[in-house]
């Protein structure tokens, strides 16, 4: 099984991290980087196999190299120094003096278990634009993540969005690399990104857990809401530790109630089309040189932002009027279907606990 080779500080707890650091399967491929959290820190480890003609090692080498830290935002900085460093530990096992340099250069106070946890908690006032919840997690693969997100799911992440709004247990399930799906996981959370003050102080914080396998079983039954990826099949099974399972590009719940969901509607395709129309004039305003500073990152959080605070603006208005009701016509300036949307703003009302009276029943009228 994997085991720690060599920690700094000496006394930290890190029961369950030589798991979470190398991902169930990554035996199958030459290298990985994987997002997690442990406790009340995250981490990213890189992975590398290399093959050695060793009996005792079975022919191949394998380690990761990860850092623990209690906010995920800034530990991207980091990834090509783990990279170059599990390059190393691969070649020359057992030479720590460079990891201990970088110990000695990085090290903060880590909040002990009674303290208060410093990893992020959640903005409800933004501002300005890069500002978000989630400020600083810039991708290092060239293609971008939101933009690889929107191309594998399509459509689909309307259904994402709904789910991620309406803080549900979210668990994304790939076989190995398992680097480009946390990034995934990093984009759900995104979607449920407001910016509204007063919102929220009840509901449950949408939290990215990364990756986890069955040594998190335990933690992961006594969450209300979270975001996470798996390599592991046998959590398919476990229907009690979430409420929407993602594979590959099918997305499905078991609950019932949430099954209306899972179906794209007519405001959900006018939604999509319009995000792809703001990429495009993204791109081109970058082609002819007009505009350098946004980049696609900040649309697509922006456009869920104001899409969600749009919503929830609408919501509170509704709630503080004399007679509370919802109509049809509130949906659609919402940009959401008044049938098809139905299911959701009723779970949204109840979730986030707005008191508002829905009056969208009867068809033919709307």
């Amino acid at each position: 099984g994997n085991m720690v080779e060599w920690c700094l500080p000496q006394d930290i707890d890190l029961e369950g991290v030589e798991f979470k650091s190398m991902a169930s399967g990554s035996h199958k491929i030459q290298s990985d980087f994987i997002y997690f959290r442990k406790g009340l820190c995250f981490g990213l480890a890189c992975f590398a196999n290399m093959p050695v003609e060793s009996e005792l090692e079975r022919g191949a080498r394998m380690k990761s190299v990860g850092i623990l830290s209690p906010s995920y935002t800034l530990l991207y900085r980091y990834m090509h120094f783990l990279e170059n460093q599990v390059r190393h530990q691969l070649e020359m096992p057992g030479h720590y003096s460079h990891l201990e340099a970088f110990y000695d250069d990085k090290k903060g106070v880590l909040p002990d278990s009674k303290g208060t946890p410093t990893s992020q908690q959640p903005v409800h006032w933004l501002p300005s634009i890069h500002r978000y919840m989630y400020p600083e997690m810039k991708i290092t693969h060239p293609a971008g993540c939101m933009s690889q997100f929107i191309k594998f799911f399509g459509e689909q992440i309307l259904v994402l969005w709904k789910f991620a709004l309406l803080r549900k247990r979210i668990l994304i399930f790939s076989p190995p690399p398992v680097g480009v799906v946390c990034y995934r996981v990093y984009c759900c959370c995104c979607l449920a990104n407001v910016s509204l003050p007063g919102l929220g102080g009840t509901v449950p914080e949408s939290k990215p857990f990364f990756y986890v396998n069955v040594a998190d079983i335990e933690m992961l039954e006594t969450e209300v809401s979270y975001v996470a990826c798996t390599t592991e099949k046998i959590f398919e099974e476990k229907r009690d530790l979430y409420d929407v399972y993602v594979d590959n590009q099918n997305v499905k719940t078991h609950h019932e109630h949430l099954q209306p969901l899972l179906k794209i509607n007519n405001a959900d395709k006018e939604k999509y089309r319009r995000l792809n129309d703001q990429r495009q004039m993204l791109m081109y305003s970058q082609e002819v040189g007009e505009d350098c500073s946004s980049c696609e990152e900040d649309l697509f959080i922006l456009f869920f932002m104001e899409q969600n605070n749009r919503i929830f603006q609408t919501l509170m208005e509704v709630s503080a009027s004399q007679d509370k009701t919802l109509t049809a016509e509130h949906a659609r300036g919402m940009g959401l279907d008044p049938q098809g949307d139905r299911n959701f703003l009723m779970d949204l009302l109840e979730v986030y606990g707005i008191d508002v009276m829905l009056v969208i029943d009867n068809p033919c009228c709307t």
